[in-house]
């Protein structure tokens, strides 16, 4: 497939990129600043300028591939406006470029538990702004899959997860959500659901067809 990210040099994002190449797909690195091509090019992926926060039309950056990637975020250090402007809006910007060029397949990385507001004002304006994108995207008539990881970290992968419609609140290695993005991808059936994710004990391919 051909498969494009929005959000291609976020952290998931570039551990994405070379599974996804090993598993044969061509993949498109969808970023907003030029001075990340080259780790984005050496990762695995054709860095595009695109950028959300200031481009209404992103469908001409998206082209046409197979499905669909948001692996964006405003990040812990942005303010409020931002989490709407990347959070929500891009969300839903990349849905608007998949209905123009024709693609089916999307595949959300959002957060656990954003309906139940905690956290200081900022934060929770990310949770209202994630929880708009996620049901943005169940309304979309698109063949969208939405993964909620838990607290993300940087450990080295695991490779066990628990995976259901609502776990309780954990953590799980940012390498191990690539993991199971590149999993559901190659999973057309996958289409339709939305998902918890943590650490857990079931092997990625195991948990995603308990799941199902």
């Amino acid at each position: 497939m051909k498969i494009a990210i929005l959000g291609a040099h976020g952290q998931i994002a570039m551990l994405l990129h070379p599974i996804l190449r090993s598993n044969g797909h061509e993949v498109i690195g969808l970023i907003r600043n030029p001075e990340h091509a080259d780790e984005v090019q050496s990762a695995g992926a054709r860095p595009v300028i695109c950028d959300v926060e200031t481009q209404d039309d992103i469908s001409e950056a998206v082209g046409k591939v197979d499905a669909l990637v948001f692996a964006a975020g405003a990040g812990p250090g942005s303010g409020a406006d931002r989490k709407w402007t990347v959070d929500r809006d891009g969300a839903i910007k990349l849905m608007d470029a998949a209905k123009k060029n024709g693609i089916r397949r999307y595949v959300m990385i959002g957060a656990m538990k954003v309906e139940e507001p905690r956290g200081n004002e900022v934060f929770q304006v990310y949770q209202k702004a994630k929880s708009e994108a996620d049901k943005a995207l169940r309304e979309s008539g698109l063949d969208w899959t939405i993964i909620r990881p838990g607290r993300l970290t940087d450990d080295l992968p695991k490779g066990r997860i628990a995976l259901g419609p609502d776990l309780e609140s954990g953590e799980i290695p940012r390498a191990d959500v690539a993991a199971v993005v590149a999993e559901i991808l190659d999973m057309p059936e996958t289409a339709g659901y939305q998902w918890d994710l943590t650490s857990g004990d079931s092997q990625i391919d195991v948990a995603i067809r308990q799941a199902l």
